[in-house]
């Protein structure tokens, strides 16, 4: 993985503090070995890390930028009343999203 890729994908596996250190550890050479190894593609839309703005993984799951974006614009919408400032949160990221 380049070190641009590299950069879009955030890992939250290691948040959670682990008991024992050294399992931590192992888990974390083996995640690095298929990171290099395999792109992470999203759990939602299939695309890979290359092809998106951002990625997050989570234990088990993964999810792009541009799935996130879609989840909160279903939850800014859904009142079905968007005020002017979600509106333009949408379009930046929107327009943002299109240029890459």
């Amino acid at each position: 993985m380049s070190e641009n890729e590299e950069k879009k994908v955030v890992s939250l596996a290691g948040a959670r503090e682990s008991k024992d250190k050294e399992k931590e550890k192992e888990k974390d050479k083996e995640e690095k070995h298929t990171e290099k190894t395999a792109p992470v593609v999203c759990s939602f839309c299939e695309r890979p890390n290359h092809m998106v703005i951002k990625m997050i993984q989570g234990p088990g799951i993964n999810i792009c930028s541009e799935c996130t974006m879609v989840c909160v614009q279903y939850f800014m919408l859904s009142d079905r009343i968007p005020t002017e400032e979600a509106k333009k949160v949408l379009d930046a990221f929107w327009n943002i999203s299109k240029r890459t």
